[in-house]
């Protein structure tokens, strides 16, 4: 491992795993953190090169025991703090200095967003749509009378009747937080005020004269990413818009693993809580700040998200989504005010979360659906969100099917040997020509494809690793150039001199060691390969089930949701076998459709009634336990598909065909 300081070594070795981008490798007692992450091209910021000069290295040591990994961590596993490096980090604090920090055994490091020399791509983008604004909370202007010695009643009597024959608005109540601020506010206002009111019912902020502003936050809890958009309650303007990694990856990749870190460990549910809270402040603040509003001005949040990440979200027990039936705890919509869940909002603020439909097709799948109405669709359309956990919803034309399907971390670049997440340096397009073999890709952060460098003018940014879109689009390549096979095989009879074998395993370098940031050959390997077979297997027998359920054989169109989904190129995705076969310039995608579909709720009440509809008349299927999702995975694994046909790409398809027996294998290259 170049780069690791042979100072204070043992002949001891430990896991070492940085999150959230999932890079692990094995290193003697004694290193220190940041040469592991070096060795690794884990970027951490150390402006000082690791002399303890600057503090920018700040990492965290998770606790407990991290089953996918098959490590128990600990903050003891690494030596004790030294003076010097204390007086770089507040107090208290669970962070330590990656420089400073020496390796003694198992461990998990989470690595903050500011401590990331590249930070993650977040691509969370709301979309343009059009959207009828008919908010929850709105805001009226009223003019009373000042008490008399003849007129007794209470400021609130007073504020209530003004309403009542102004507005119309009976039988109101008032929030505490109102309640507080009323006399003054009349007083100020000498008995003229604005009163801010939410569902016709609740005052939740009196303010004196006449002063226009309500503000709502619409936010997308995904399991990977979080993104906030911030409107303007009275025009639907969208003000801002903010996103960041979801803080629970340190604790799990995918769902079953934070439920599994919950049941195990003792402040598991705590600790996965308060991330998510502590993130949804962060975004909050920050989406303000762009807006140059007060947090404490936003008045209301729509929210949506999976099963799971909503019942973190609220704090409440995740087990009995782990298990078979899968039952959730509460389905319907929710209204709860803000305090008790100690969001920085407004104090009277209202949070309203979308109704799930069932199991694991939680809020953020109805919202998708809000925002893309398939029922207005006169032929068969699939609507996927593509995740560590997939979303998939039918339209047969008459009838909503719904299924969610456990794709795993793979398409986000975890268990991938060279995956990261979307961060610059991450290769995200690739290429090979189908005569030569040659290899060219791109990167994120460097416009120009890599056969377009020279060394006047070297990339912006060198490749480190390659994320969930450039693996979807490298292994669909290697098939099309028939480096790999349809059974997921690399091709023992293929001329490229980038193969290489280790037995039967063989790997390919995508990335040749001197275009990389740390000096070492990128592949793409045989368990790479296997990972995204597994993961696109599951996604495909998923819609394959809703298909078989509806009685249809094809569908018209196909759209791709969420981040991820945005990035895949609908090519590749029919080529691997992501997704049926369809029209080509019928499979669009279409970005965050879920955090689209919060922004409509916030925006129009009527939507959130539509919400209610949708949740109860989607026939929900449990991919879990239906008899046809096994055969149809197996069937999947194949690329493109061991048996359907994919006519709209077949001329770009080689001829099916098993690897050749009795051949001599290429001998392998040196790796050196």
């Amino acid at each position: 491992m170049s780069g690791v300081r042979k100072v204070f070594m043992s002949n001891k070795e430990a896991s070492i795993i940085f999150l959230p981008s999932g890079r692990r490798g094995r290193f003697p007692h004694g290193v220190t953190l940041l040469d592991a992450a070096r060795a690794l091209g884990e970027p951490i910021e150390s402006t000082c090169g690791g002399h303890l000069l600057c503090g920018k290295c700040q990492v965290r040591m998770e606790s407990g025991a991290f089953a996918r990994f098959g490590v128990h961590s600990s903050p003891d596993h690494v030596s004790p703090p030294t003076e010097e490096e204390l007086r770089w980090l507040p107090s208290p604090t669970p962070l330590r200095l990656a420089c400073n920090a020496r390796i003694q055994g198992d461990l998990v490091v989470f690595v903050p967003e500011h401590a990331r020399m590249h930070r993650q791509t977040i691509r969370k983008v709301a979309g343009q749509r059009t959207i009828e604004v008919v908010p929850t909370i709105h805001q009226v202007y009223v003019e009373l009378s000042p008490p008399t010695l003849a007129d007794r009643r209470s400021d609130w009597e007073r504020l209530a009747a003004g309403l009542a024959e102004q507005w119309n608005l009976k039988d109101v109540r008032i929030a505490y937080p109102a309640l507080r601020s009323l006399q003054s506010a009349l007083r100020e206002g000498n008995w003229r005020v604005t009163a801010i009111i939410w569902d016709e019912s609740l005052v939740i902020e009196v303010r004196p004269g006449y002063r226009e502003g309500i503000w709502g936050l619409a936010v997308d809890v995904g399991s990977t990413t979080m993104a906030a958009y911030l409107c303007d309650l009275q025009t639907g303007d969208l003000l801002a818009s903010h996103a960041m990694m979801n803080p629970q990856v340190a604790y799990g990749e995918d769902l079953m693993s934070r439920i599994s870190y919950a049941a195990q460990n003792e402040e598991g549910l705590k600790k996965l809580h308060r991330a998510v809270i502590g993130a949804f402040n962060r975004l909050a603040g920050e989406a303000a700040r762009k807006a140059e509003i007060g947090q404490e001005d936003i008045h209301e949040a729509v929210i949506v998200g999976n099963t799971t990440m909503m019942t973190l979200f609220l704090g409440l027990d995740p087990r009995s989504l782990g298990e078979a039936p899968f039952t959730l705890a509460h389905r319907d919509a929710m209204d709860w005010p803000a305090s008790p869940l100690k969001l920085r909002l407004h104090p009277a603020a209202n949070i309203h979360i979308l109704p799930a439909i069932a199991g694991h097709v939680g809020a953020d799948n109805v919202a998708a659906l809000l925002a893309e109405e398939p029922e207005t669709l006169s032929q068969p359309a699939l609507i996927i969100d593509v995740g560590t956990n997939a979303e998939i919803d039918l339209w047969d034309g008459q009838q909503l099917y719904a299924a969610s399907s456990p794709t795993g971390p793979a398409f986000e670049g975890a268990q991938i040997a060279f995956g990261m997440r979307a961060a610059p340096g991450a290769i995200e397009r690739v290429r090979i020509d189908r005569e030569s073999l040659a290899v060219r890709y791109k990167v994120i952060g460097e416009a120009r494809w890599s056969d377009q460098w020279t060394p006047e003018e070297p990339p912006a940014v060198a490749a480190s690793g390659i994320c969930g879109s450039g693996v979807i689009e490298a292994v669909a390549e290697l098939f099309l150039a028939g480096i790999l096979l349809p059974d997921g095989r690399f091709n023992p009879d293929s001329a490229s001199d980038r193969l290489r074998w280790e037995g039967k395993r063989g790997a390919f370098v995508l990335a040749r060691a001197e275009e990389t940031a740390m000096g070492q050959d990128i592949l793409i390997t045989s368990e790479d390969v296997r990972a995204i077979q597994l993961a696109k297997a599951a996604l495909y027998a998923g819609c394959k089930v809703l298909m078989q359920e509806a009685g249809i054989a094809r569908v018209d169109r196909v759209t791709l949701a969420g981040a991820f989904g945005s990035y895949i190129s609908p090519t590749h995705a029919l080529v691997l076998g992501l997704i049926p076969d369809a029209p080509l310039d019928h499979v669009v995608a279409v970005g965050n459709a879920a955090g689209d579909g919060a922004r409509i709720a916030l925006l129009n009440r009527e939507k959130r009634a539509e919400a209610r509809r949708i949740a109860r008349s989607v026939r929900y299927v449990e991919t879990a336990t239906h008899p046809a999702f096994q055969t149809e995975f197996v069937k999947a694994i194949h690329l493109p598909h061991q048996e359907d046909a994919f006519p709209h790409i077949a001329s770009l398809l080689p001829p099916r065909r098993s690897a050749p027996r009795g051949r001599a294998r290429r001998r392998p290259r040196s790796s050196a």
